[in-house]
């Protein structure tokens, strides 16, 4: 084995760990991809930047502002508007129900934005009809991925395997060529999917104050004249170095400071609003420099008594509601800690607690309310903060969050934006779908018709983009290239046609599409797409065999990682919201995707 095939195998080896262990975040794996290809030489300065400009990367962008467009105004809220009504129905009935809708839309739209969608839906119905929400995110989440592998343009890694296969020589696919088989293998799962409800959990969406288990005590002290927090900053006292002590609001000769600031200095007869646990409150209730006032503003109701006496601050208080807000890829807090937290949201926001995702390494949920804690917010992680419900609409403006709340930001879309989104996306299809135009041209198009009549703002844009998935594709890109340049693509699959030489065409695609999809379980689906394209390419020019069928098994194979929670981005999003443990992706996900893996080998080999 030559020097620069063992260099590109390392390079693979550590992206495989950084992706398998979540080391770094995805946008910086990339970069050391593309850094170490430079450095070492396996590419040109040129190539390693290429992912960049690939037609794949622009048209995956352009599909991610299409999508976002859509979720802007109102689209896809008209389009599942009527979900609601099927409350009443048995759960045997609503999640198939759900999932065809949602495999629909997410033919043409994208995937993640859809599915957040229905979180948001499935959420609401939880809240107000009790209905098991563990029982409809997981169909959902597969019935999205399933519905985006039935076209061209569903998911990105359709059009990768498109792009580099183009690359390498091998004829593009159309825009509905494969969608029978997508419809086959998307009929199978919702059946099964219907059949395995009965093993998933059976949790409901509890109110915020049980699911976070706010058992902390809201309390007002008021610093008397002689007390020795008199002329102290904010930094050199107890409310500042107590992880269980959080200070929320200061209260100065009727002004209201939210979340005060460290270096602000302490007066008599200033009041503050605390969180503390019984242990804390205890310890501040025995010093004699203060006068405490015990209210439990997060965990009981006002008797009538307390009513009466309530002055018009505590009204207030009544006023702000607890919001949770969901940590998408590229969030604007994602790697900020609870206390960091409190000194970078908005001025009426106040950030709560967080729940942190289940993770390979971290198979429980953990709650997290001190201030100190190292643990910091990631992907799939879930904040819970309090604010004022007038101005819930300033939460939108912290970037790429979902807010799980019965907030409708889409409700100020007029209906001519909704139509004209509509029209907008049903043209792109259309000029994509009969050849027209590229899906590259038509997304462009469709972009800059959006832009053009003030339907699509670039502000709103720039944040929203899921900027990790366009670096990633960027960063892979180069890797296929420095594979193909060493030529260690040809070594794999030289091995590979030496060990199913003389096979059956069953066992050659079987076995491709099986490499794929464990791949893709540990591996993004993309990343996974372009290490196994041009291998798969190269086995069937060995073979002399017909290319798509082996394209197909590495489209498909790729997107169907449900047996883990993190090979597709909706997995990780709804894994800790319904509350599922690993081992539910691993056996209800585990026997979809061997389900899938036969009826593909079948009819992926009659294709030949």
């Amino acid at each position: 084995m030559e020097l620069e095939i063992i260099l590109v195998f390392a390079v693979l080896l550590i992206t495989v760990v950084f992706f398998a262990f979540e080391i770094f975040p995805v946008d910086k794996i990339a970069f050391f991809i593309i850094v170490s290809l430079a450095l070492l030489g396996l590419v040109t300065p040129e190539e390693a930047i290429s992912g960049f400009s690939n037609s794949a990367t622009i048209a995956v962008l352009a599909l991610m502002i299409l999508a976002i467009a859509m979720e802007e105004n109102g689209v896809i809220d008209w389009l599942t508007s009527s979900m609601a009504r099927i409350k009443s129905l048995p759960l045997l009935f609503m999640a198939p129900i759900f999932m065809v809708v949602t495999a629909g839309i997410s033919a043409f739209i994208s995937t993640t934005a859809v599915v957040i969608v229905f979180i948001k839906i499935i959420n609401r119905l939880s809240e107000k009809f009790n209905i098991p929400q563990s029982k409809l995110l997981l169909p959902i989440s597969f019935a999205g991925i399933l519905g985006g592998s039935c076209t061209l343009m569903g998911t990105s890694t359709n059009l990768l395997v498109n792009s580099v296969a183009k690359n390498l020589g091998a004829d593009k696919f159309g825009f509905f060529e494969f969608s029978l088989l997508g419809l086959i293998f998307l009929s199978i799962s919702i059946v099964y999917l219907t059949l395995a409800l009965k093993w998933l959990p059976n949790s409901k969406n509890q109110d915020l104050k049980d699911d976070y288990d706010i058992g902390s005590y809201t309390t007002q002290i008021r610093i008397n004249a002689e007390s020795k927090l008199v002329g102290q900053k904010i930094e050199e006292t107890f409310l500042y170095d107590n992880p269980d002590i959080s200070l929320l609001r200061l209260t100065r000769q009727y002004q209201e400071h939210r979340s005060p600031g460290k270096y602000i200095t302490l007066r008599a007869d200033d009041e503050l609003l605390v969180m503390c646990d019984l242990e804390n409150l205890t310890r501040l209730n025995e010093s004699e420099d203060l006068n405490i006032s015990e209210r439990r503003y997060l965990n009981t109701s006002a008797t009538k008594d307390d009513k009466t006496d309530k002055n018009e601050e505590s009204s207030e208080m009544k006023e702000r509601v607890f919001v949770e807000l969901l940590m998408l890829p590229g969030a604007s807090l994602l790697g900020k800690t609870l206390g960091n937290l409190r000194n970078f949201m908005l001025q009426d926001v106040i950030p709560l607690a967080i729940k942190k995702r289940r993770t390979r390494i971290n198979s429980d949920f953990r709650m997290v309310r001190s201030s100190s804690d190292k643990l910091v917010l990631r992907t799939g992680d879930r904040l819970l903060v309090e604010a004022e419900k007038q101005h819930l609409s300033s939460l939108n403006a912290i970037e790429n969050i979902v807010i799980l709340q019965e907030f409708d930001s889409a409700a100020r879309a007029t209906p001519f934006k909704r139509y004209l989104s509509l029209t907008t996306l049903i043209l792109v299809i259309a000029l994509a779908a009969t050849g027209m135009l590229s899906i590259l041209v038509s997304a462009l198009t469709g972009v800059c018709l959006l832009l053009l009549t003030g339907n699509l703002d670039l502000a709103t844009v720039y944040k929203k983009v899921n900027w990790q998935i366009f670096f990633l594709l960027a960063g892979m890109i180069p890797l296929g290239i420095a594979m193909n340049n060493t030529e260690a693509d040809m070594w794999i699959s030289g091995h590979l046609l030496n060990f199913l030489s003389g096979q059956a065409n069953w066992i050659v695609i079987g076995t491709l599409f099986l490499v794929t999809m464990v791949m893709s379980g540990v591996v993004s689906n993309n990343a996974t797409a372009i290490i196994m394209t041009p291998i798969a390419i190269s086995v069937a020019k060995g073979l002399g065999l017909d290319y798509k069928p082996f394209l197909l098994a590495i489209m498909f194979a790729a997107n169907f990682s449900f047996f883990t929670p993190v090979g597709y981005q909706t997995n990780t999003l709804i894994y800790g919201i319904g509350n599922y443990k690993f081992s539910h992706f691993v056996v209800i996900g585990g026997i979809l995707s061997l389900i899938l893996w036969v009826v593909a080998t079948f009819l992926l080999t009659r294709l030949f």
